[in-house]
């Protein structure tokens, strides 16, 4: 699940952590990297809970509802598609799902003002209504609605990117790329699996890992010499001027470039560029660019860059 968008943005924050804490402990360093990464995985468990916190709390508006001293027709025999929906019940008992709320032990319970206002929007939705009208009970029908509810009410939802920050500080840039890992997971499940479907695993293979701890040692244990190429593809600058992050950026965009000879030059600096855009300064994108651009010229004019 953890894909190198991910890692790459998550070794820029703990480098920058590194240097603006004075901390000179490298292997301490590591340890916290994995671990800003471990804690992606479980928002991506942790979102995967929502879904059924929202099924649940559905079941208990309906068990309410049924205990009223006089309950309407509507109240003892509501329309049970949305807490019967067959890719919940799935989701429900994975045993990968299981297994970590057990571990980790936590839930949507302290939450519910949350639950309930999600649900409510929810219900109030065409995606429901239409849903809760249709004659179709597939589990196709009941995988495609949580996938649309998902991208429409959960994505992107501002007020679940506020509460997922008060509980973990690990989770405050996490999000938006997890969301893309739920909606996949949502798409591959397939009914025939069962409580044995498999989730995302936490690294797509040891590569990735290797990658991540590799590309952390090379920007800090090789940090001289990217700085120097960053000044003298700076020499109009002052270093000290330019924004922190900026250097950070670079530095680790550096690391990358001359020491995975199969990740293509492009391929890295797009990525980079794309970070600077979002967590720097506004005119942060193109002077990345520019500077690493001049950079990546100079040492292939050196022969200094190599890529198979």
């Amino acid at each position: 699940m953890i894909n190198r968008v991910l890692i790459r943005l998550k070794i820029i924050q703990i480098v920058y952590a590194y240097y603006q804490n004075g901390s000179k402990n490298l292997d301490s360093a590591e340890k916290e990297l994995f671990f800003s990464l471990s804690k992606a995985y479980d928002l991506y468990n942790y979102l995967l809970m929502l879904m059924v916190a929202l099924t649940n709390y559905a079941q208990k508006r309906i068990d309410v509802a049924k205990a009223k001293l006089a309950p309407t027709k509507e109240d003892l025999y509501p329309n049970m598609k949305f807490v019967e929906n067959k890719f919940i019940t799935q989701l429900e008992v994975n045993k990968q799902l299981t297994d970590f709320i057990a571990n980790q032990k936590r839930s949507w319970a302290n939450d519910e003002d949350f639950v309930k206002s999600l649900y409510e929007k929810i219900t109030a939705s065409d995606i429901y209504k239409e849903y809760m009208a249709s004659d179709d009970r597939s589990y196709e029908a009941d995988r495609e609605l949580w996938r649309k509810l998902y991208k429409t009410f959960i994505y992107n939802n501002e007020e679940l990117n506020s509460l997922l920050e008060d509980q973990s500080l690990y989770w405050n840039d996490d999000k938006d790329i997890v969301d893309t890992f739920v909606l996949k997971t949502i798409k591959r499940f397939d009914e025939k699996n069962g409580s044995a479907q498999p989730l995302l695993p936490e690294f797509k293979d040891e590569e990735d890992k290797e990658f991540a701890r590799r590309l952390f040692r090379r920007s800090i244990l090789n940090c001289d010499y990217y700085r120097h190429l960053i000044s003298e593809g700076t020499r109009n600058w002052d270093l000290e001027r330019i924004a922190f992050m900026d250097v950070v950026i670079m530095q680790c965009a550096l690391a990358e470039i001359l020491s995975f000879p199969n990740i293509p030059t492009s391929v890295s600096l797009n990525e980079y560029v794309d970070i600077a855009k979002v967590y720097s300064t506004p005119k942060s994108g193109s002077f990345v660019n520019g500077t690493l651009d001049g950079i990546v010229n100079q040492l292939k004019k050196d022969g200094k860059l190599i890529k198979n």
